[in-house]
């Protein structure tokens, strides 16, 4: 337990870069579908796409599913003695799931394959708003 708070310190930092790229990236989206029209613009948005999921979103992802898990080896009465430690990882499974999501869209925007507008990527830049707020609640106010 000597490095219990090293790690969770690393597990907060990751959770804000993963939660960053969670954030933007569907913004940006939002930027592609809505110009698809000015060629050069759609170019730097996709580096943009491409450099923020892969280069940010997804090693911060790992580091904050890596730094949680390892959390839970050393304090595993967390998992086993409490009502609001289950609840939370269904919501990061959820996040996790949303993360794979914006690939999947990442992937068909970059091949000009993008079916979807930016009104649907505006109100999909949402879930991980509502996601992080139960979390972090669940997390600091322990409702349950």
């Amino acid at each position: 337990m000597e490095y219990y708070y090293w790690i969770l310190a690393f597990h907060v930092m990751s959770f804000l870069s993963w939660m960053a790229m969670l954030f933007y990236l569907p913004r940006l989206y939002v930027y592609h579908s809505e110009h698809r029209d000015k060629l050069e613009f759609v170019e730097v948005v996709k580096i943009q796409e491409y450099k923020l999921y892969k280069y940010i979103g997804l090693p911060a992802m790992w580091a904050t599913i890596l730094s949680g898990a390892t959390m839970l080896f050393l304090n595993s009465s967390l998992l086993f003695n409490t009502n609001w430690m289950p609840l939370k990882i269904f919501f990061v499974l959820f996040l996790i799931a949303y993360s794979f999501s914006l690939e999947h869209f990442r992937v068909k925007l970059s091949n000009d394959s993008g079916y979807k507008s930016g009104k649907f990527f505006r109100v999909y830049n949402e879930v991980p708003t509502l996601l992080s707020i139960a979390i972090v609640i669940l997390v600091v106010i322990k409702p349950i």
